[in-house]
């Protein structure tokens, strides 16, 4: 399974149609006196972070604008037009904001590829087709993307042996949970 997409925000809603945020970018240092940022973009091509609408966790509008690899200026969007960010001072505010671009701004993913975001608000069944929860949050930590079934926290893998099933239609996953081994002291 491939995942397209790459950041999952706590504050995600439910598969239930609500607005979905996903972080696309986060600014990094300021680079030089212009207000030019360093921008880390999470998308398959860095360039593509200039198309799409990006908010804040606040909900402030910005567009992006690469002036080199990986350095942009960001320009705030307000009701009366766009104000440039111009300067270090201003810049530097801006380090570590997290951009975010709305669910349904994003593409539709290819056949077998999903957002981790759409995955987030499924019913969790086990093979019979009873229940274990809702996909309450989908972590990936560098080893590898799990899914967190609410309640009870259960963890389990996303991995094709583990979630044979991703039904986004029928707002569904089918979860084969590992074996659990229990270790006494």
């Amino acid at each position: 399974m491939d995942v397209a997409g790459k950041g999952v925000d706590g504050r995600i809603r439910g598969h239930d149609g609500e607005a979905r945020l996903i972080l696309m970018g986060i600014v990094g240092r300021a680079h030089g006196v212009r207000g030019f940022l360093r921008v880390h973009a999470f998308t398959e091509e860095p360039e593509a972070l200039a198309e799409y609408p990006l908010v804040d966790r606040a909900g402030r509008r910005f567009a992006l604008t690469w002036v080199s690899e990986g350095v942009a200026q960001l320009a705030e969007i307000l009701a009366g037009g766009r104000r440039i960010i111009s300067d270090r001072s201003e810049a530097e505010k801006l380090v570590n904001l997290e951009l975010f671009v709305p669910r349904s701004a994003l593409p539709e993913a290819d056949e077998d590829e999903f957002y981790l975001a759409d995955l987030v608000g499924l019913t969790a069944l086990d093979e019979a087709g009873e229940s274990l929860g809702t996909v309450a949050a989908v972590h990936d930590y560098g080893g590898g993307t799990s899914l967190e079934i609410a309640p009870g926290a259960l963890l389990v893998p996303f991995t094709r042996a583990a979630v044979p099933i991703v039904n986004l239609a029928g707002g569904h996953v089918v979860v084969v949970p590992p074996a659990e081994v229990q270790v006494t002291p």
